[in-house]
Formats: C-alpha cells, sequence, structure tokens
C-alpha cells in the first residue's frame, strides 16, 4: 500500500523509527507476559487518559467553526483513542465506558487546554517509559511520548 514508509503511524502517530516492515514487525501488543504491579498501574492511568482525550479532543472538534481544526481535533481523537486500544491489548482487558467531557467553545482556550493535556501525558510517559521493566512497554511508552510531543507541536503552530 503506498509507497516507501510513512514519516508517522497513520493510526497511532508513532514515528517512523517504530514502523517495521511486516517481516521485521513485532508488535508490542503481540507480546503476552506478566506486566509487573507498577506496569499495570501505568497502563491504567495511560489507558484513562487517552479515553479522556479522545473524549475532550471530539468535544473540542464540535465546538469549533473551523473545518481545519475540526479535523485536527477528529484526527487526535482517533489517535489517543488508538493507544486507548493499545493499552487494553497489552493489559488485556475490556475497553472501559466511554463518557463524554466538556470543553470550551472558543479555540484558543481549548488549545491551551490542549497543550496542559499533551504537556502531562508527554511527562508521564518518559516516567513511565523509565520505570518499565518490561521491553515492549518501554518501547510503548517511549513512542507515546514522543507522539505526545509532536501534538504539542502541531497545536503550536495553530496558537502563532
Amino acid at each position: 500500500m503506498g509507497e516507501g514508509k510513512p514519516t508517522s503511524c497513520p493510526f497511532c502517530g508513532a514515528r517512523a523509527a517504530f514502523i517495521k516492515e511486516g517481516k521485521d514487525a513485532h508488535p508490542v501488543v503481540e507480546v503476552k507476559e506478566a506486566l509487573s504491579e507498577l506496569t499495570v498501574k501505568n497502563l491504567q492511568e495511560t489507558l484513562q487518559l487517552e479515553i479522556d482525550a479522545n473524549a475532550i479532543y471530539l468535544c473540542m472538534a464540535g465546538k469549533t467553526d473551523s473545518y481545519e481544526i475540526m479535523k485536527m481535533y477528529k484526527r487526535l481523537a482517533k489517535v489517543e483513542m488508538e493507544h486507548a486500544i493499545i493499552c487494553t491489548k497489552i493489559m488485556q482487558i475490556s475497553m472501559p465506558e466511554l463518557g463524554a467531557k466538556e470543553c470550551s467553545d472558543d479555540d484558543v482556550a481549548n488549545f491551551q487546554k490542549t497543550l496542559e493535556l499533551e504537556d502531562h501525558a508527554a511527562g508521564l510517559y518518559a516516567r513511565f517509559a523509565r520505570e518499565a521493566v518490561e521491553k515492549h512497554v518501554k518501547i510503548m511508552f517511549t513512542a507515546l511520548n514522543q507522539v505526545e510531543v509532536d501534538h504539542i507541536a502541531l497545536i503550536k503552530n495553530y496558537l502563532q
């Protein structure tokens, strides 16, 4: 499908370094090993953060008058949901109930909120990557951290 490797995963946003040819791929969601207590706690926190981000971004997409911003928030929501799905697969659990979240009617306020959410997540995932004892979980948190950093750069472009 297509030519060449994409610069980032169209589903989860992982950078090109994490994208492998099918024959060389070892998806983190395919690793079935026992997880440490701390990893389970960190994955549960990540799952909730990603579910909440998905709901907030869907709200923001619905509140903007800009088609471009609406599509950007819908794309972010899909990426955050993919992160949540990855967490459920690693923990081998079902997706929890999804709920709605409130957001502002103002694009600039929503951009600021997005920066706060993404900055918090990036810092958390960097810490979780350091704390992980399981190689596949360390890889996943490293990728998630980079994706959230990329989201920060995206939103900062809208604020300029």
